[in-house]
């Protein structure tokens, strides 16, 4: 079952390129005593993700910081070197979007967001979400309703819902 609205984030570690190569990060101290724009994509370099939904991120990057929000983290099924490659190619660090790799899908399956679609080869990646994260605790959650879509969990859908 998905995470819902009111559940505490597990503590899972996440993987990223740091300066020294490929460096593990613990979810918690992210969260701790912070609000976090947390948002879940089926990978890298995929149609939507890359035209429509790490871009609405980064066009609201600012608007987020005015309400209030310390970091915006995008997590994804991916290594690290596919993240390093695709945050090149869109400038998502550069536009203040933290990149997180779930390479085995370990967070993605303890959140309930995992999906499967052999015909693309995708195994155990993470369904389209946004959310809201207070210090661990999800106050709001979006999902999309179908594939290929970028509304519901558009980064300014979820900002027009922080008051």
């Amino acid at each position: 079952m998905p995470i819902q609205i009111g559940d505490q984030l597990p503590n899972a570690t996440l993987i990223r390129m740091g300066d020294e190569g490929a460096e593990q990060v613990r979810l918690a101290p992210l969260l701790d005593g912070r609000k976090v724009a947390l948002f879940g994509l089926p990978g890298a370099f995929t149609g939507t993700c890359s035209s429509a939904h790490m871009p609405s991120f980064i066009r609201t990057r600012t608007g987020f910081v005015e309400k209030g929000v310390d970091e915006v983290i995008c997590v994804t099924v991916n290594d690290p070197f596919v993240l390093q490659a695709w945050d090149e190619a869109t400038g998502a660090r550069a536009g203040g979007v933290t990149l997180l790799g779930d390479p085995m899908s370990e967070f993605t399956k303890a959140i309930g967001m995992n999906f499967t679609a052999p015909v693309v080869g995708f195994v155990e990646r993470c369904t389209r979400f946004s959310s809201l994260i207070d210090n661990g605790v999800v106050t709001h959650l979006n999902l999309e309703e179908g594939p290929g879509v970028c509304e519901m969990t558009a980064g300014e859908t979820l900002l027009s819902q922080i008051t």
